[in-house]
């Protein structure tokens, strides 16, 4: 397994807009970086609760409720329900809104890069939610299983556009996974939110979702994988025993995928600096870049420290990020949980 550079940012950053973002990556984590996110601003700083927003403009699809659910940056967080009727096949979406941010984004980081602030050989890295996520989150019963195929078919357009407008040796695409996680650990208190609605063996069929993904990236162009357990007010939906599932779903997937992960981030809650937690790690098979989201703020290198040293019996090389994206983080310590990356990543 190839040592790789020391930091990942996986993917929202608290700053207000991609250029601060980028400058602010670029400035301190400078070399520790092998790619730079936009931060996921704007409409996508809660993640996927946009997306009721755009879906519920298309004809056939309704909100569930009659008044608005604020959830924030002015997002109605109502689920949604295909109407009475409606032949979900027929139903034509909008854009999405992934590939337009991503292309106004690139452009920023174009720029940045020819001003010398982005360092060259750096990649533009895109984070998109798995359709699992959008459908479990904002659709229930038969509608389910009616509409995602019609939501693939976006998120593929989604990433064909970016694929057109972004050169492929500029970009890396990472696909965040998190409603499959609690699907597999059986997550409880979330009612029919963590359940699957396909037929057949539940696990094979969020291996085959997760891997079309994978290889719908073209091979000159990085590809990621976020495994997640949610971080809604900084907690998980559910906190893993150990890194088991993770192991026996990323294992799964690589063996599925006709290409091969470029990287694997992990998440590794701030309380785990046991070996009991890593032990699995033995067992996840080769990626070119692993990272371990060992980095907490709340107890910045020292903690991360601790968690590194339980990890090492068991895999001897990886990178560092967050458990998370640091979208949600507290106003103000965004850059203090940078620069713990930078310290982190540079004591190795």
């Amino acid at each position: 397994m190839t040592q790789p550079q020391g930091a990942l940012l996986v993917g929202s950053v608290n700053f207000d807009d991609a250029e601060t973002t980028m400058r602010a990556a670029s400035e301190l984590l400078g070399g520790h970086l092998r790619r730079i996110p936009d931060g996921e601003v704007g409409k996508r700083f809660h993640w996927i609760m946009f997306q009721p927003d755009v879906l519920g403009e298309a004809e056939g699809i309704e909100r569930v409720g009659a008044e608005p659910i604020p959830f924030g940056h002015g997002l109605d967080a109502r689920g949604l329900r295909i109407a009475e009727g409606t032949d979900a096949a027929s139903i034509r979406l909008p854009a999405l809104g992934y590939a337009s941010a991503a292309i106004e984004s690139y452009a920023v980081f174009r720029r940045l890069r020819e001003e010398g602030v982005i360092a060259e050989g750096v990649r533009f890295e895109v984070a998109l939610p798995t359709p699992v996520a959008v459908i479990s989150s904002f659709f229930q019963g038969d509608d389910r299983a009616a509409f995602e195929p019609v939501y693939t078919a976006a998120m593929l357009r989604e990433l064909d556009e970016i694929l057109t407008a972004i050169p492929h040796d500029e970009l890396a695409v990472q696909w965040d996974v998190a409603s499959e996680m609690g699907i597999i650990e059986g997550a409880s208190g979330y009612g029919a939110l963590m359940d699957a609605w396909w037929d057949g063996d539940v696990f094979e069929g969020l291996v085959t979702r997760l891997a079309t993904f994978v290889d719908a990236v073209p091979t000159d162009v990085e590809v990621g994988v976020h495994l997640c357990y949610g971080d809604a007010g900084e907690h998980h939906f559910v906190e893993p025993t150990d890194t088991a599932n993770l192991v026996r779903y990323a294992n799964a997937v690589a063996a599925a995928s006709a290409r091969s992960f470029t990287w694997l981030h992990l998440p590794v809650p701030i309380d785990r600096d046991d070996l009991a937690y890593y032990a699995p790690l033995a067992d996840l098979v080769p990626v070119a870049e692993l990272y371990l989201g060992l980095v907490h703020r709340e107890d910045g290198a020292e903690g991360a420290a601790r968690r590194i040293a339980a990890a090492a019996p068991y895999v001897t090389q990886f990178g560092v990020a967050t458990e998370c994206g640091i979208g949600r983080a507290p106003a103000g310590s965004t850059e203090g949980i940078l620069r713990t990356h930078a310290e982190v990543a540079a004591a190795w």
